[in-house]
Formats: C-alpha cells, sequence, structure tokens
C-alpha cells in the first residue's frame, strides 16, 4: 500500500500542471494567513491605542471635578471584543458588526447603534482569509487537479491497461484522487499551521481548523469521483463540477440569506436610534413627573429621593435617558431576537452547502460569528447597567461624593476575561 501511494505521489509530482497548482495553492494559503493576520494585528494595535488613551481620558476628565453629574456626563469608557488568538484564519462578521463602542452614562441605545458603517460591497465579497479560502476557493484546486484524471488515460487508451495491472483495479483513480488532495491539503495547511503555532492557537482547536479543511477536500474528492467515472469528457466534467461548485458556494448561501432577510424581519437600529432620541427630546418639554413616573416604576427605590425643585438636575436629566431606553427596548429586543432567529435558520440552511457549513465552522471556532457579537453586546450592556448602579446613589444623593467613592468607578473588562 505504502509503495503504491509513492509511486502515485512521484506520477504526480511528475506532471507539471500539479506542481503549478500546488505551488499555487501554497501561495494563497500564505497570503490568505498573512491578509487575516495583518488585519487581526491592526484591530489589536488599534484597541491597545484606543485602551490607552481611554484611560487617560479619564484620567484628565476626573481631576479636579467634584460635579458627579457632570463627571459623568464627560468620563467615556471603551467597551470592546478583542480578536481571539485564531481571528486571523477567519475574520467573519467583525468588519460588518461593531467590536467597540465609547459609551457614556447617557441613553445606551443610542450609543449602541450609533457606530461606523461597513463597507458592503467589501462584505458582499468577503475577506481572502483562511476561511474565505477554504470554503470558495478550496473546492476550485480539487476540480482542477481532478476533472481530467479518468479521461485523459481513456483519451491516450490506457485506461483498461491501468485497471488491469494495477492492484487496485479501477479503484487505482480513487487513490491518485486521494494522493493528490492529500498534498493539496498539505499545502493548504502548512502556513495555516506556522502562524497558529507562532500565534498562540491551541494545538486542538487548529487541528479542528484542519479537520474542517480536511472534510471540505473529502467531500469534493468524492464528488469529483462521482462525476469523473462516468466516462464525460474532461471538460463536460468540468464544467459539470463548476455547475455544482456555483449551486454550493453561491445559490444556495446567498439564495438562503435573502430568503431569510426576507421571512426574518427584524428593527432597524436607526429606529431604535429614533425612537430614543425623540424620547429623550421630548422630554425637555415635558412636566418632570412624566419622565420620574416611568423611572421610578423601574426603580422604586429612588422614590424617597426623587422630588425635582430646580429647572434643571442631573437626577432628572439621567432618569430621562433611562426613560429613552425603555421606549426602545422593545425594538431593542426585537433587534436581537431576530438576529438570533437569522442565524440559526442560516445554521439550517447550511446543512445544504459545505462551503458555508465550513465557513460558519470556522467563524465559530475563531469567536468571530453572530453568537460572539451578541455575546459581546450583552456584555456592554451589562457595563453600561453597572454604570448606572454606581452613579445613581451619587446623583440621587444616598451617598456623598468622595474621592473614595470615585475609585470605584467601574472598569470594563471584557466577557472572555
Amino acid at each position: 500500500m505504502l509503495n503504491e501511494l509513492r509511486r502515485e505521489l512521484r506520477f504526480a509530482w511528475g506532471e507539471a500542471a500539479f506542481r503549478w497548482a500546488i505551488l499555487l495553492a501554497l501561495v494563497f494559503s500564505a497570503f490568505s494567513v498573512f491578509v487575516g493576520v495583518k488585519e487581526s494585528t491592526h484591530q489589536q494595535e488599534l484597541l491597545s491605542s484606543l485602551i490607552d488613551t481611554s484611560m487617560e481620558d479619564q484620567q484628565w476628565t476626573l481631576e479636579g471635578r467634584t460635579d458627579v453629574g457632570d463627571i459623568a456626563y464627560n468620563i467615556i469608557h471603551l467597551t470592546y471584543d478583542p480578536p481571539s488568538s485564531l481571528a486571523f484564519a477567519a475574520l467573519g462578521l467583525r468588519d460588518e458588526l461593531p467590536w467597540k463602542h465609547r459609551l457614556r452614562m447617557l441613553a445606551l441605545e443610542g450609543q449602541i447603534h450609533e457606530t461606523d458603517g461597513g463597507n458592503p460591497e467589501l462584505s458582499a465579497l468577503g475577506q481572502l482569509d483562511f476561511s474565505y479560502l477554504v470554503s470558495v476557493l478550496l473546492p476550485l484546486f480539487v476540480i482542477g487537479l481532478l476533472f481530467d484524471l479518468d479521461a485523459r488515460e481513456r483519451r491516450a487508451g490506457r485506461y483498461e491497461l491501468l485497471c488491469a495491472t494495477s492492484v487496485f483495479g479501477s479503484n487505482v483513480f480513487l487513490l491518485r484522487a486521494v494522493v493528490r488532495g492529500l498534498v493539496l491539503f498539505c499545502a493548504l495547511g502548512l502556513p495555516f499551521l506556522l502562524v497558529a503555532v507562532m500565534s498562540g492557537v491551541a494545538i486542538a482547536t487548529a487541528l479542528l481548523v484542519l479537520g474542517i479543511a480536511l472534510l471540505h477536500i473529502i467531500f469534493w474528492v468524492v464528488m469529483c469521483r462521482l462525476i469523473t467515472t462516468r466516462r464525460l469528457e474532461g471538460v463536460t466534467a468540468a464544467l459539470t463540477l463548476l455547475s455544482f461548485w456555483f449551486l454550493f458556494t453561491i445559490v444556495v448561501p446567498v439564495g438562503a440569506k435573502t430568503g431569510i432577510e426576507d421571512s426574518i424581519a427584524v428593527p432597524n437600529g436607526g429606529d431604535i436610534l429614533l425612537t430614543q432620541r425623540e424620547t429623550v427630546n421630548d422630554a425637555w418639554d415635558l412636566p418632570k413627573a412624566a419622565t420620574m413616573e416611568p423611572f421610578l416604576s423601574a426603580h422604586p427605590k429612588w422614590t424617597d429621593y426623587a422630588e425635582v425643585n430646580r429647572p434643571f438636575e442631573w437626577k432628572w436629566y439621567y432618569a430621562f435617558q433611562e426613560v429613552g431606553d425603555q421606549a426602545a427596548q422593545p425594538l431593542s429586543t426585537a433587534l436581537y431576537a431576530g438576529m438570533t432567529a437569522r442565524d440559526q435558520a442560516m445554521a439550517k440552511a447550511a446543512m445544504l452547502s459545505p462551503a458555508l457549513l465550513s465557513e460558519r465552522a470556522l467563524m465559530a471556532l475563531a469567536e468571530t460569528d453572530v453568537s460572539q457579537h451578541l455575546q459581546y453586546i450583552a456584555c456592554a450592556r451589562d457595563f453600561h447597567a453597572r454604570l448606572r448602579h454606581f452613579y445613581y446613589p451619587l446623583l440621587f444623593g444616598e451617598q456623598a461624593f468622595s474621592e473614595e467613592a470615585m475609585a470605584q468607578l467601574p472598569r470594563f473588562q471584557p466577557c472572555a476575561e
């Protein structure tokens, strides 16, 4: 068996087209890993810079100030979702969905949904990272190596002779396909494995990534064998396989995404932002009781401290900020419920598309998928709730302002930590 494998490997390597294809696969793999590492490193460097700047701004804001309402208004807190050690392999939705926010003690919904827009054209094309290579381009390499495996031997009149003289019979072509697939796997996996080790990715996680790539190769090797054994001409077999590639890689994912987005409606972030801002802006012209009543229904603890006697008081100001969030909360809840429902529907659709299934599996391992984004948003919301829990005793007068009290100001930590 080993002798046959070595013989087929030498035979394959003797073909110039095979060598060029493997070299091209190696270059694509190295480039995809380079692109991922560059983007992941850029995000990490940007994050480190923002964290340092945020800490300096907070120290400057706190210096010499004694009005807690003014401090709460001006001090800015950075919340963020740092890239995982494996993010370079599957950048996922980090280009489309926000992974950092600058939050103040104001209405949260406006700050969560008022974010920088991504590049929809770039998002549609996809980043040329390792997950894109595995899910989209890898099948093309397999097809290019195997589409003419049987037909060219038939054209040369050697097909029956090879089947008769090989100990594997007609399965010798399956052996050839397996050998070519394994060499392709090594060419794709080597650059990834080297960078994964240098990036501190757990060995088990790196092996899972390689296992996903190997399973995708096996699927397309099987597809190629099912087509090429039907005595088709090489060109006909190639067109048939490319049709399946187009179906599994383009039609099913795009069609599923379009259908799911049409069938599962979600509120727009702009609508949430508008609802919250209208409620906050209207509060300036309403009686103070119109703000304090819904606020106290959610926080009865502050009933004895809630009297507002002056035209402007910080406790009233922050109360109507939270009331603005209360008004937008149903829309916000519906948005995240809809995102979850869409993601679950896409998970089912992925069972019809090996490309989509591979991509989703790699994004989950790299923590760059929808569930990770929702976890970060929940973490940011929890931090903002802790800010309110910290400031309200100072704003409502239950606790006196002091440097010791301000030393307990919450500091954001990513949920993963």
